[in-house]
């Protein structure tokens, strides 16, 4: 079942502590690579895939650039509070009083960041700038940050084929930055990436560098940087064996292209990818997909929840994360709306009334008639906003609710 928050669908699944760096799931414009691994640390056997040269063997030319880029690396802590889940990442300093570079997959969903910056052991707080969800970059401010220390940033970009590397990153989680070398292997990669293995939820990524140094969960968001600088923004990491890819292990975003966006975020400029600060929350858990009856989102979800073996029960008034959210077993007797699955303690939705079982039939005089629908709707408000939400309880009272939206974790 996927679940929502009143400002669209939530994204991929994480396991608690769950250190972040994309997997590839399919390869684009490409020959797919045959025996597709996954790069993921597994702590039973301390094992990863991949063929680049560890911190433990760099020679000097790889200790120098790793030594030169250190100093603005950041590690990144999130607490992701409605799935019940934490995770982990990198960061990159590009502006000395706090502005710093990561991947939108690192804080996506995050209702608490953290950020150490590496060289000097002090511990930030951290809100979002803005986001692009598509391209998977995202720009967080540092509170009360000040004369820090910068990546130094290749320009222009001298990404070859064959060039040595190093992958800097928060390997694992482990929280410490932990270097890796290898060469790159291919320039203009188009990739699909997900989070997670069998994810409903992924991105394609156009223009990638593809590297044979291990990128590992954690390292999402630090750099790739070869002699001259940065040249790239580790993203994706997975083992591939098969003719067309050789020892691939990692893909990163070149830095020309995320400093790009970080540009526009920064100077406030909204797009129809860019999405500045935080969404407007309205603290409701719905399914996904066009369908307009209530009853069938409810079969739809229990189909899906748990790998098809879904259950109904009594629900809670209100909920702090999705981890016992159920399909609710009485529902509005209506026949076209969104079904509310749970609502978030404390929330607009939960000071309004609204329960598991509900179901939202419009939003300001216009007919929420999906979870799609009611999806798309919510991108037109933003924090702040005061909408009139018209619902039916599952005893069937209906009843209009002026609500104010607060800021809801970034998508």
């Amino acid at each position: 079942m996927q679940e929502d928050t009143g400002f669209g669908p939530l994204p991929r699944r994480r396991g608690s502590g769950n250190v972040l760096t994309h997997v590839v799931t399919a390869m684009l414009g490409a020959a797919l690579a045959a025996g597709l691994l996954l790069a993921f640390y597994d702590p039973a056997s301390g094992s990863q895939s991949g063929s680049g040269t560890t911190s433990s063997s760099l020679n000097s030319s790889e200790e120098d650039i790793a030594a030169r880029v250190k100093p603005g690396v950041v590690l990144i802590n999130t607490t992701l509070q409605y799935n019940g889940e934490a995770a982990a990442g990198t960061g990159m300093v590009i502006n000395a009083d706090g502005l710093v570079l990561t991947n939108n997959h690192v804080i996506e969903d995050s209702t608490k960041i953290t950020a150490t910056v590496v060289s000097t052991g002090k511990t930030y707080p951290a809100t979002v700038v803005g986001y692009d969800k598509t391209g998977d970059v995202a720009l967080i401010r540092l509170q009360n940050a000040s004369r820090l220390t910068t990546v130094p940033v290749a320009s222009p970009s001298p990404a070859k084929a064959g060039q040595t590397v190093v992958a800097l990153g928060n390997a694992e989680g482990q929280g410490t930055i932990t270097p890796t070398a290898g060469q790159i292997t291919g320039l203009s990669k188009t990739i699909t990436a997900g989070d997670d293995v069998g994810s409903a939820t992924s991105e394609t990524l156009d223009g990638m560098i593809e590297t044979n140094a291990d990128i590992v969960p954690g390292d999402s968001g630090g750099p790739l940087a070869g002699s001259a600088g940065v040249i790239g923004m580790n993203t994706a990491g997975n083992g591939v064996s098969g003719p067309e890819q050789g020892s691939a292990t990692g893909f990163a975003i070149p830095i020309r292209t995320a400093t790009s966006v970080a540009r526009q975020i920064a100077a406030g400029q909204a797009s129809s990818t860019i999405a500045i600060g935080y969404p407007p929350f309205l603290g409701v858990f719905v399914g996904s997909g066009s369908s307009s009856s209530p009853q069938t989102q409810a079969q739809q979800q229990e189909q899906q929840q748990n790998g098809g073996s879904g259950s109904q029960g009594s629900s809670p008034n209100c909920y702090t994360s999705n981890a016992n959210l159920t399909v609710p077993s009485a529902i509005a007797p209506v026949r076209s709306g969104t079904l509310i699955d749970g609502v978030i303690c404390g929330s607009p939705a939960a000071s309004a009334g609204m329960t598991a079982g509900a179901v939202i039939t419009a939003v300001n005089g216009q007919a929420a008639g999906s979870p799609d629908d009611f999806s798309s709707i919510l991108t037109r408000f933003h924090p702040g906003d005061t909408m009139s939400v018209s619902w039916v309880s599952p005893s069937g009272q209906h009843t209009t609710s002026r609500l104010h939206l607060t800021d809801g974790p970034p998508q």
